[in-house]
């Protein structure tokens, strides 16, 4: 139903990954608003959105989204509010992840990968797989925790600033529409009573 009329070839959909032509600036504006509107806690979306970001960190690619979920089950937090989250992980944020999590965890468990003399292949990827996955999946954990508490006291009170301007707002909102339902029925009631007298009064002007 909302698929493209015309299938974008895979150069396309990849360049527009790694660079939308809207802007990676709206793309997380519009996920923050879209995080503002959750009917949840303000505690809950945080925490939820947390948890996307802890997932963030961690090497099991493609699954993030899962992740993210059971992170924000087990918490208690917004399941929606995690999926978000996990927009904190994309190809401008990458390779600082991974940087920082291969460079921490190489140096926790001592496993340290030579880059390839011939240039990199799925192979040596494969033949590496434990030096990379490892390293990648305890060095993530701190960065993980660090970041994602950060973002959880930074997004907790802008949501709960939020709901407050927006509870008031419909606060203002309920009161204009009861004043002018008043002010309806006050013509309502004039308007009768006008119609009233002005029948009175052309039934004395009758001739008797």
């Amino acid at each position: 139903m909302f698929r493209r009329r015309d299938p974008q070839p895979v150069r396309d959909r990849v360049r527009e990954f790694l660079s939308p032509r809207k802007g990676w600036q709206r793309g997380y504006r519009y996920l923050g608003k879209r995080v503002q509107r959750l009917p949840d806690t303000p505690h809950r979306i945080a925490l939820g959105f947390a948890c996307g970001v802890m997932a963030s960190f961690t090497p099991f690619f493609g699954f993030h989204f899962v992740i993210a979920a059971a992170f924000a089950f087990v918490a208690r937090g917004n399941i929606l509010a995690s999926a978000t989250g996990t927009f904190t992980g994309n190809p401008l944020t990458f390779p600082f992840i991974a940087g920082a999590s291969m460079w921490m965890g190489a140096r926790i468990t001592g496993l340290h990968v030579q880059p390839p003399l011939h240039g990199w292949s799925f192979r040596w990827l494969w033949d590496n797989l434990d030096a990379i996955f490892i390293p990648y999946l305890v060095g993530g954990l701190l960065p993980g925790v660090v970041a994602s508490c950060a973002v959880y006291f930074a997004v907790r009170p802008v949501i709960s600033t939020y709901q407050n301007r927006r509870r008031l707002q419909l606060m203002e909102r309920a009161k204009q529409r009861v004043h002018e339902a008043a002010e309806r029925r006050k013509a309502a009631k004039e308007a009768k009573k006008a119609l009233k007298l002005s029948r009175r009064a052309g039934a004395r002007d009758l001739p008797g």
